[in-house]
């Protein structure tokens, strides 16, 4: 996947403080993220510095000592069968920083989902995505992540400051669900590479806990910096957890767990590696980009009731749609987008008729429907649960394109549609796009509430509902 041009300005008469992309590569307007303390505290590491009206992202961190790109070749010299963007593809980069780790690897075709909390650093996500790099705010505390189970192919963890021994070590068996079986982690730490007697202590925490949940070191290694990192690897049987001597975390009891994480509280407990087909164990997952277009025998049986002939019918269906309608007859500037969210992603489908565009998906899967969320991530395209009656976990202005099919008929006999186009409106940005497929009925009720907001909208055949906003705000 491409990297975001070095420049992308909005239509003529723009503020300045509206533009998204400086003329400078790797730049953004300092007026759209003007957070000073970030770069002040930062200012020896490199990972952000002010430069007149940007903001500069050199690809320094505090374990990236010869810049981030240096890194992440460390890291698959270390285990050259990380294959970056062939063999792994999904990563979850945990307190991310401002997200250059996974910002460098897009040129690598990975997609990351960076995450961190709003703390002392400021808004670091806001960073993040006004660099058009995928992030959202999140925080691994006492609820489980908004992921599905066995979703990434990678997790890398760079000083993230998380206690992973904390509360019995729940966070690192977070971590353990959300990895697929086989998947990395990489830690890099002090813990891994100094003798003081903290990080020893750290250290050897760790090492009962990884010991306990079955995951082995793969790789530890130092770089000519002196900074050093640690691959783990999950199991990918049942066969290590259940010749354990001391069974503890146990066994989760499946049908006591929810197959959708939102509300759910930590387990203590570790889910059952299971794959489907036992023919696919040594291959999952196929390499990128073959499987964008593979129906995931490992996770559901051919005559599940998700369907792999609607998963397929679905995927040519959406390339159709976007190759001709979406991208030839509807007045959208798709070369001003690079953020877009599907409102409710199914299959994933439209991500993937657009992963040759220089666009990146945040693919939502609601709640109240059926839990596409694993299709989505074994495809190699990213994605998170979510209830539109509430508020998305990101910061405004976040989006370039918000789209949806056939949302919203079910969502208004949850939550009131005014509420939904307002949190729209918050994380749109202004000039932004949104592209809404609904029933003509709900095409007009949609109109209406936008142009009272005084975004530009028309509509494509009765079916489509094209609107761009604008910079209008009511007076206060």
């Amino acid at each position: 996947m491409p990297r975001p041009p070095s420049s992308r300005l909005q239509s003529t008469g723009a503020l300045a403080e509206e533009q998204r992309y400086g003329e400078i590569e790797g730049s953004i307007w300092y007026d759209n993220v003007p957070h000073p303390k970030l770069v002040e505290y930062k200012k020896d590491q490199n990972w952000v510095r002010k430069s007149g009206d940007y903001l500069l992202f050199p690809g320094g961190g505090t374990q990236f000592k010869d810049g981030v790109n240096s890194y992440i070749q460390f890291i698959e010299r270390a285990l050259p069968a990380i294959e970056w963007g062939r063999h792994t593809r999904v990563v979850l980069d945990v307190g991310c920083g401002v997200a250059s780790f996974g910002g460098y690897l897009l040129d690598k075709n990975v997609i990351t989902m960076s995450f961190a909390p709003k703390d002392e650093h400021e808004a670091q996500i806001q960073f993040a995505l006004e660099r058009g790099i995928p992030a959202v705010l999140s925080v691994i505390g006492t609820q489980k992540l908004t992921f599905s189970d066995n979703a990434f192919d990678l997790i890398h963890c760079a000083r993230c400051r998380v206690h992973w021994d904390g509360d019995g070590g729940k966070p690192l068996i977070e971590l353990n669900r959300i990895l697929r079986p086989g998947g990395l982690f990489v830690w890099s730490a002090t813990p891994v590479y100094r003798d003081d007697p903290r990080d020893q202590s750290v250290w050897n925490a760790m090492v009962i806990l990884t010991e306990s949940i079955c995951w082995r070191v793969v790789v530890k290694a130092t770089d000519a910096t002196g900074i050093g990192l640690v691959i783990y690897q999950k199991p990918t049987s049942n066969k290590c957890y259940e010749e354990r001597k001391v069974k503890n975390p146990h066994l989760c009891t499946q049908k006591n767990r929810s197959s959708i994480s939102w509300y759910t509280p930590l387990e203590d407990c570790l889910p059952p590696v299971h794959i489907a087909n036992s023919d696919v164990r040594r291959t999952w997952p196929v390499s990128w980009p073959e499987r964008l277009n593979v129906w995931p025998s490992n996770i559901f049986k051919s005559n599940s009731e998700t369907g792999e002939e609607r998963f397929y019918e679905d995927t040519k269906s959406w390339e159709v749609l976007v190759s001709g309608v979406y991208m030839l007859d509807l007045e959208i500037n798709w070369s001003s987008i690079r953020n877009v969210m599907d409102m409710n992603a199914s299959f994933g489908g439209f991500a993937a008729a657009l992963v040759k565009k220089p666009v990146w998906v945040m693919n939502v899967v609601p709640i109240h429907g059926p839990n596409t969320l694993p299709i989505i991530f074994d495809r190699g395209l990213i994605g998170i649960y979510h209830d539109w009656c509430e508020s998305f976990n990101t910061y405004p202005r976040t989006y370039d394109l918000l789209h949806s099919s056939f949302l919203f008929g079910s969502l208004s006999k949850r939550c009131d549609l005014v509420d939904v186009v307002i949190e729209m409106d918050r994380i749109l940005r202004p000039d932004g796009w949104v592209l809404i497929q609904e029933t003509d009925k709900m095409i007009k009720k949609l109109n209406s509430m936008l142009q009272t907001l005084h975004w530009a909208t028309t509509i494509h055949k009765g079916t489509f509902l094209v609107a761009k906003k604008s910079f209008w705000r009511p007076s206060p």
